[in-house]
């Protein structure tokens, strides 16, 4: 069964749909042919200013997180060969630190169904039981619903599509590296854990997983993932500045 297709979901999301294609009619005196792009962008820094809150909550846990790791690598290697008492011990520690291991989890368990349906409006062609005309609307001569990876095997890619994702994708992994260099994580304290040098730095270069994925979906989940990954690297860098990270803690 499709999750979409579920009534309560459907809704939901045709809901979303209008609000959308509302916003997008309200653009077009000022942004013309391309005012379903724009809605888009407005629609993406709407959530995410909405999402804000989920933001804070998980800054605060990654400061709580760093200020426990090396409580927690000490509890490591004195209860390495008792793994019972390692977790009482662990779980001691939080309790009096008034602090939940799972404190980063529920934020994204909250905005995860909100940035799913939003992100779902960018995808499917059939919203609620009727076409998506979002995906017909273009950028720059572009459709919203076409892909880089569908327009190249089916041979309609064009000048202005290698343009328009050729901008778009440059502008993903010039954030994702800025992201990486300023976000580092800390290779020293990866080395507590066997191989963990080395998942560190895979972690940093995950970073450029968005612009794997923006190459296979529609240009409009492309414009929303540049957009998300813009706002989250400054977000991330304004919160850092209020829940400050001590050097040698995390990252």
């Amino acid at each position: 069964m499709d999750l979409l297709s579920f009534p309560p979901i459907a809704a939901i999301l045709d809901a979303a749909y209008g609000l959308l294609m509302a916003l997008a009619d309200i653009l077009q005196p000022v942004a013309g042919a391309a005012s379903a792009a724009l809605a888009v962008v407005v629609l993406t820094l709407s959530v995410r200013t909405i999402l804000i809150p989920t933001g804070i909550a998980q800054a605060r846990a990654e400061q709580t997180r760093a200020r426990l790791a090396p409580k927690l690598q000490a509890l490591r290697r004195r209860y390495k060969n008792d793994r019972e008492r390692m977790s009482r011990e662990t779980m001691k520690l939080y309790a009096d630190e008034k602090a939940s291991p799972l404190a980063g989890c529920a934020p994204v368990l909250v905005q995860a169904p909100i940035v799913g349906v939003v992100y779902a409006l960018f995808l499917y062609p059939v919203i609620a039981g009727h076409p998506n005309a979002l995906l017909s609307e273009q950028l720059f001569g572009v459709p919203l619903g076409a892909s880089l990876a569908g327009s190249i095997v089916s041979g309609t890619a064009t000048a202005s599509a290698a343009l328009v994702f050729g901008v778009v994708l440059v502008l993903i992994l010039l954030i994702a590296e800025v992201t990486r260099r300023l976000f580092r994580p800390e290779v020293a304290a990866s080395e507590e854990v066997p191989g963990g040098e080395a998942l560190a730095r895979m972690a940093g270069f995950l970073q450029f997983g968005t612009a794997v994925v923006a190459i296979f979906v529609p240009l409009a989940a492309a414009l929303y993932l540049l957009v998300t990954v813009a706002w989250t690297l400054v977000q991330r860098l304004v919160l850092r500045r209020r829940f400050p990270i001590e050097p040698g803690t995390g990252t």
